[in-house]
C-alpha cells in the first residue's frame, strides 16, 4: 500500500494481475463490484450458492456457479461480497484464495491506516490516522472512523455510521445504518447494534442492543445467532 503525496491518502495498488473473483451475488455485491472497478480491479466472475442466480449478471458480470468451484482454484484473488459478518468469517476459513483489500477512490483513508486482507472501504467513507481495520471488515458508504479506532476482523460498519476516536469494535460485530459511538467505547465480539443507535457505554460480547442511548435488548445464543444475523 502507498500514499498520495499530495494529501497523505492511502491507496491500494493493483498488481500485474488485476482479476478478482466475487463471492456473493446480492445487493452488497453490487457495491463491492462498484468499489473494485473504481479502484481499477477487473472482475473475473461472480459466484453464489443460490441456483436462481446462476447465469444471471450483477452489474454486467456473470454469475458462474456455486462458491464451491473456488475450492479448486487456490491462489485466485477474491473478495467476499456478503454482508453477514459470520458468513464472511466462515467462507474466509474455507476457501484457499488470495484475499485483496480495496478502497474506493472517493473514500478518504489516511496513509497510516492498516487494512487487513479482504477489508473494504466504500465511497464517501472517511478513516482517520492510526485506525486498524481487520481482515474482511467492511467500512460502508459514508461511514466515518476517527483516530486510533480498531475495527475487528469481519466486522460490518454500516452506511453512515460515525465512530469517534479510540473506539474498538469486536470481531464479527455488525453496526447498523447511522449508529453513532462516542469516544473510547468498546463494543464486544459478535454483537449487533440496531440502526440509528447512539452508543455511550461499552457493549458486551454477543448481544443485540439499540436505542438512544443504546441498551442491551437480548443476548445472542448459538441457537439464535443465524436468525439474528439474517434479520437484524
Amino acid at each position: 500500500m502507498q500514499c498520495d503525496s499530495g494529501d497523505r491518502r492511502l491507496t491500494v495498488p493493483v498488481d500485474s494481475d488485476p482479476h478478482v473473483a466475487i463471492i456473493g451475488a446480492g445487493g452488497h455485491a453490487k457495491v463491492v463490484i462498484a468499489t473494485l472497478e473504481a479502484a481499477s480491479w477487473r472482475i473475473s466472475g461472480v459466484y453464489d450458492d443460490n441456483p436462481k442466480t446462476w447465469g444471471t449478471s450483477v452489474l454486467g458480470h456473470r454469475v458462474l456457479g456455486p462458491i464451491s468451484q473456488l475450492r479448486d482454484m487456490p491462489g485466485t484473488k477474491g473478495v467476499i461480497a456478503i454482508g453477514s459478518p459470520a458468513v464472511r468469517a466462515k467462507l474466509a476459513a474455507e476457501l484457499p484464495l488470495q484475499w485483496i483489500a480495496a478502497v474506493h477512490p472517493a473514500a478518504w483513508v489516511h496513509e497510516s491506516v492498516k487494512l487487513g486482507p479482504g477489508a473494504l472501504v466504500f465511497a464517501g467513507a472517511v478513516v482517520q490516522p492510526d485506525v486498524v481495520i481487520g481482515d474482511h471488515a467492511v467500512i460502508n458508504t459514508g461511514a466515518t472512523v476517527d483516530h486510533d479506532g480498531v475495527i475487528g476482523a469481519f466486522a460490518n460498519i454500516g452506511p453512515g455510521v460515525h465512530l469517534a476516536g479510540n473506539v474498538r469494535v469486536g470481531i464479527r460485530t455488525d453496526l447498523g445504518t447511522g449508529c453513532s459511538v462516542i469516544p473510547s467505547i468498546q463494543i464486544g465480539n459478535d454483537s449487533v447494534l440496531g440502526a440509528g443507535s447512539v452508543v455511550v457505554r461499552n457493549i458486551p460480547d454477543r448481544v443485540v442492543a439499540f436505542g438512544c442511548p443504546a441498551k442491551v435488548a437480548r443476548f445472542i445464543s448459538d441457537d439464535t445467532a443465524p436468525h439474528i444475523r439474517q434479520t437484524a
